[in-house]
């Protein structure tokens, strides 16, 4: 399903998962930012990562998820690494999966994209703001992004001027981090700084309203239409060869 790489990152050794669609390429491709729940202990463990990357690679893409908590063992708890996280980190390990993915021999380096979910997804936004080679930038209800993490890092969202590529995102109303105030100002932000941006919100829907092992998150129109729409940006944006439905 998939394969393993690794890269180091500032001294620490960082796995990268790998999927990829049929056929030789090149292809276009995605970096993909992973969540927390269940994934803090291991990609290999989290379903919900594992899955949407793989339906991401059957639609034409290659895709690296790159396992940004090897800083801390995998043993340690969830709100340490919470509470420890740092945006220069994530930041590096972005860069280091995405000069990992651009040199695999079936990506074509100029249709690459950014995706994330939850934490991912602020991760996803805070990274566009450093590769400015992305051709597409994809965010699900990603929080804190007005909120900076780490000492002497500033918010992602004051970074949004170096986003260079158009944005999508997607937010249900009943959440709270993002609430829909965080989404009009995230909307704001891309407005000022000239780029060209697309937000689904959903009525009904509250946080992870794409995450299917969760059955007390998951909306199901929610996610299907949101799903529907990300392909379609990405088809318009990274152009794949043979996207599937």
């Amino acid at each position: 399903m998939y394969s393993i790489k690794t890269v180091n990152v500032l001294g620490s050794t960082m796995e990268v998962f790998l999927f990829r669609p049929q056929g030789d390429g090149p292809h276009p491709a995605i970096l993909m930012a992973q969540h927390i729940p269940m994934g803090h202990t291991g990609l290999e463990n989290d379903a919900f990562t594992i899955t949407t990357a793989q339906r991401f690679a059957d639609n034409g893409y290659v895709v690296a998820v790159p396992f940004i908590f090897h800083w801390w063992p995998k043993s340690d708890p969830l709100e340490k690494k919470r509470e420890e996280s740092r945006d220069d980190w994530m930041v590096a390990d972005m860069q280091a999966a995405f000069a990992l993915l651009k040199a695999e021999p079936d990506v074509d380096a100029t249709r690459m994209g950014m995706v994330g979910h939850c934490w991912g997804g602020r991760v996803a936004w805070l990274a566009a703001c450093h590769l400015p080679q992305l051709a597409a930038l994809a965010t699900f209800y990603g929080g804190n992004i007005k909120k900076a993490l780490g000492a002497g890092n500033v918010p992602p969202i004051e970074l949004t001027r170096f986003i260079a590529c158009p944005v999508i995102g997607f937010y249900g109303n009943n959440d709270t981090n993002p609430s829909p105030q965080d989404v009009a100002d995230y909307s704001a932000a891309l407005t000022a700084a000239g780029i060209k941006h697309t937000f689904h919100q959903y009525d009904g829907a509250g946080h992870a309203f794409q995450n299917f092992p969760m059955p007390e998150r998951y909306h199901k129109e929610a996610s299907d239409h949101a799903w529907a729409k990300v392909l379609d940006f990405l088809q318009q944006t990274l152009a794949p060869d043979a996207p599937a439905s």
